[in-house]
């Protein structure tokens, strides 16, 4: 689906077949160029189009986008990273968050969730939550110091340590006030299904990129 990463010959035509199952023109796609950081954006409909044809004209240096605009179609794209999808139902409003570990450190999904309710009035305890596919705690070894960033999010298994991305996230999410019977982790490890999903970890430099979008009809 990356127009930067992988094998791009088919990212066009990968996108408009996946796109019109769900009724959205791929044309109108409004893309991250992602930067692992934690800068948001507000999207409104002068955004449409951003980064559909050409990754250098997507909205750079950014990692999570929000809208409470009609038919705005945003777009993150990840390869072990999570994907976070934010739905308020009272506005309505929309985000959508790319949290890798640099992300997840800079508390990304809150930071977005603070700027929908500054925009957007959202209340946080309203909010269904969704957590898409990433590489998990299963696969995803990094080093000892993480355990100073992430806490109890890391364990450790024959002297090796493991991050949890998912339980990063979730933590962070239910001490901002977030319900925890509104968060819905899919549950599915990137790496361990790489047959299925892209994974960086595994494939490496010249891996693809799975499309996460969201949209408000």
């Amino acid at each position: 689906m990356s127009l930067s990463y992988g094998d791009t010959r088919d990212s066009l035509d990968n996108r408009r077949d996946f796109l019109e199952k769900l009724k959205i023109d791929y044309r109108n796609l409004v893309c991250a160029k992602q930067a692992h950081g934690s800068r948001i954006a507000y999207v409104d409909e002068a955004y449409i189009g951003k980064g559909a044809f050409d990754y250098e004209d997507s909205v750079a240096d950014t990692d999570a986008f929000i809208t409470d605009k009609k038919n705005v179609p945003l777009v993150i794209f990840t390869a072990d990273c999570m994907p976070i999808f934010l739905y308020d139902p009272q506005r309505p409003a929309i985000g959508l968050v790319h949290a890798g570990w640099r992300g997840t450190k800079e508390n990304i999904a809150v930071k977005t969730i603070d700027s929908m309710r500054r925009r957007f009035d959202t209340q946080v305890a309203s909010l269904n939550i969704s957590f898409g596919p990433a590489i998990r705690n299963c696969c995803y070894e990094v080093k000892e110091e993480f355990a100073g960033f992430f806490g109890p999010a890391v364990c450790r298994r024959d002297n090796r340590h493991y991050l949890d991305l998912a339980a990063a996230n979730k933590r962070q999410l239910l001490a901002a006030g977030a319900e925890e019977e509104n968060i819905l982790d899919c549950g599915i490890c990137t790496f361990c299904n790489n047959t299925a999903y892209f994974s960086f970890r595994r494939e490496g430099n010249f891996c693809g990129r799975m499309m996460t979008v969201a949209m408000l009809k």
